[in-house]
């Protein structure tokens, strides 16, 4: 195969590297671009071409999370990772680990890790790299990179969730919910969600955004019903999509134009947390962004004649 040919092959593969890592669908595309450029300026054909990309990728990767970090601490209210609809890249044998690892929870949980941890358990745990090119990946011994692992593990162990929904069921309970969510059924709302269940959104201070979490199934329900009747009088709609490999929405304005997308955390029977991205710059990979600001106007205004 040409050069061309071998990338374009491994693209899908360096994506999802570069996506786990990073949380971002834009800068994964930038540094699997950048590994492109690398690669093609280099003369060199390797012995194997996954090994020298995978590790280009995750190099590159961790040096735009290094500088990542500091604008996620100045980032203006709750920070969610931006919303991937699907990962390109499948592999039947890692499906569970690669389903688990792209969902919002997990990606959350992964920045509470180092830019190497966050490295060495993507490349181990996700996909099943062996330590040796793990090693050669970060710059670090097998030993260290076993021990990045403990602590990566330790971590990621300590935060995840006691039970996980099974799919269908996940489906299931996504859709009744929806379903109640158009009729604006706040006791139907109300039966699917924990009693501890919060709603967050992430505006980035760029788009209309909760002023802070809501909490309990009684709070949430009843936001949730009298929003969407407003939002759906001006012809906001929204179709329900697979979200990081959970359920999800995406809600368009009249024009068909991205206003938000919800993403749902189904465990043990129940819709745990839901989360709003809202922030324009992390929606326009999805297709052109609606604005939000003049969508707040109009529903705001929609409701004086009636109040």
């Amino acid at each position: 195969m040409s050069k061309v040919e071998e990338f374009e092959e491994l693209r899908p593969l360096l994506f999802s590297i570069a996506y786990r890592i990073l949380g971002s669908v834009g800068e994964a595309e930038d540094a699997v671009q950048e590994t492109w450029l690398r690669y093609d300026g280099s003369a060199t054909r390797p012995t194997s071409t996954k090994a020298l990309l995978s590790a280009a990728v995750t190099r590159i990767s961790i040096d735009v999370l290094r500088s990542a970090r500091v604008r996620r601490e100045q980032y203006v209210g709750p920070w969610f990772p931006e919303p991937l609809l699907s990962d390109p890249y499948q592999d039947p044998a890692r499906s569970v680990e690669l389903a688990d690892s792209v969902s919002m929870a997990a990606l959350l949980l992964l920045e509470r890790l180092s830019p190497l941890e966050r490295a060495v358990f993507v490349l181990r745990e996700v996909f099943a790299f062996g330590f040796d090119e793990v090693a050669a990946a970060v710059g670090r011994s097998e030993a260290a990179c076993r021990q990045l692992l403990v602590r990566a593990r330790r971590h990621m162990e300590a935060g995840r969730p006691r039970f996980e929904a099974v799919r269908k069921e996940r489906e299931e309970l996504a859709s009744r919910f929806f379903d109640a969510l158009r009729e604006g059924d706040v006791a139907g709302l109300r039966e699917l969600l924990a009693a501890d269940v919060s709603m967050v959104g992430d505006g980035g201070g760029k788009a209309p955004q909760l002023a802070r979490a809501v909490i309990g199934a009684e709070n949430v329900a009843r936001l949730i019903a009298s929003v969407f009747p407003r939002i759906a009088r001006i012809d906001v709609t929204f179709e329900p999509h697979e979200v990081n490999g959970q359920p999800g929405a995406i809600f368009r304005d009249r024009d068909g134009r991205v206003l938000h997308i919800l993403v749902l955390d189904v465990l043990d029977g129940q819709i745990q947390t839901i989360r709003s991205v809202i922030n324009p710059d992390k929606l326009g990979h999805v297709g052109p962004v609606a604005d939000a600001w003049a969508i707040d106007r109009e529903v705001r205004q929609a409701r004086r004649p009636t109040e």
